[in-house]
């Protein structure tokens, strides 16, 4: 049985909530989802229960995710090799049509089949829907892999309109009938800007922005965009992360207020981040 003391915490982290729930409620969150809180069974719950609870309070939701290792099990299942070119996934015309297989249907239908098994009420879209993500290749040598050069998220906000949580497949297309395997932090950034969102979330496997990446008590809680660049230049911020982090800019540019960088292996990480003082990663923000 609940104690006092129990209780009284309980109450506690509500009353601390309660600023933030203010701050949100009738505001959009683009949370893009990957890593290890995608494959993790009770992280996955955890996930799919902060996204109905901040449908639940007034946050209007958007869910958009990848399926890298999905994508690769599918590929070996069907005979075919994974290849990689600086870090990203080679894409033929074959490989895009099981991206899309993948991602489209796969995922995207079981993450709506999760969130409606929690309470909340979910509709899966991908980006050729409405003709919201139209790309052309980022590269020649990369095959069909999407820049997004337009955004129509009329879709997406029709959905909202009607008090759905949209869940998003980053697969794009142009005009010519081509599928494109879009990046999915790239394709948050846009969504979030096009959307006007108060909010970008991107789920990774990693506390956040490590000024010592040795040391996991080195996070660095906040960073001004203006700062990235002298980051850069002193190696705080490089390799894998540097794509990250020209997401998070990116996203700031295009309007959104704040993005934060969250470790996606931290139960309600999510919640911890938006609706406490303390908060749980790194959050980017305009100015100096």
């Amino acid at each position: 049985m609940e104690n006092v003391n129990d209780k009284q915490m309980r109450a506690h982290i509500l009353a601390e909530a309660l600023p933030y729930i203010r701050e949100y409620n009738g505001k959009v969150v683009v949370v893009k989802y990957g890593g290890n809180a995608m494959i993790n069974e009770e992280l996955k719950n955890s996930v799919m229960r902060d996204i109905v609870l901040l449908s639940l309070i007034g946050v209007k939701v958007v869910l958009v995710h990848g399926g890298g290792p999905e994508i690769s099990e599918m590929l070996k299942k069907t005979g075919k090799e994974s290849r990689f070119i600086d870090g990203l996934r080679y894409t033929d015309a074959e490989t895009a049509e099981i991206v899309r297989m993948v991602l489209a249907g796969k995922i995207n239908k079981a993450l709506v089949d999760r969130i409606e098994h929690f309470g909340g009420k979910s509709v899966g879209l991908c980006g050729m829907d409405g003709h919201m993500l139209k790309c052309e290749k980022q590269d020649e040598k990369l095959g069909y892999v999407g820049k997004i050069v337009e955004i129509d998220a009329k879709v997406i906000t029709d959905a909202l309109s009607l008090g759905y949580i949209p869940v998003v497949s980053t697969v794009g297309y142009d005009d010519e009938g081509n599928v494109y395997n879009v990046n999915a932090d790239t394709a948050a950034a846009v969504v979030a800007g096009a959307l006007g969102a108060q909010s970008l979330i991107l789920m990774t496997d990693t506390k956040g922005v490590l000024r010592d990446r040795e040391d996991e008590d080195s996070l660095i809680s906040k960073i001004y965009v203006s700062d990235i660049p002298s980051l850069v230049k002193q190696g705080v911020i490089s390799g894998g992360m540097i794509p990250k982090i020209d997401c998070c800019r990116e996203a700031i540019r295009r309007g959104v207020r704040k993005v934060f960088i969250i470790d996606g292996r931290v139960s309600h990480s999510i919640l911890v981040e938006i609706l406490s003082d303390s908060g749980i990663g790194t959050m980017f923000v305009n100015g100096d």
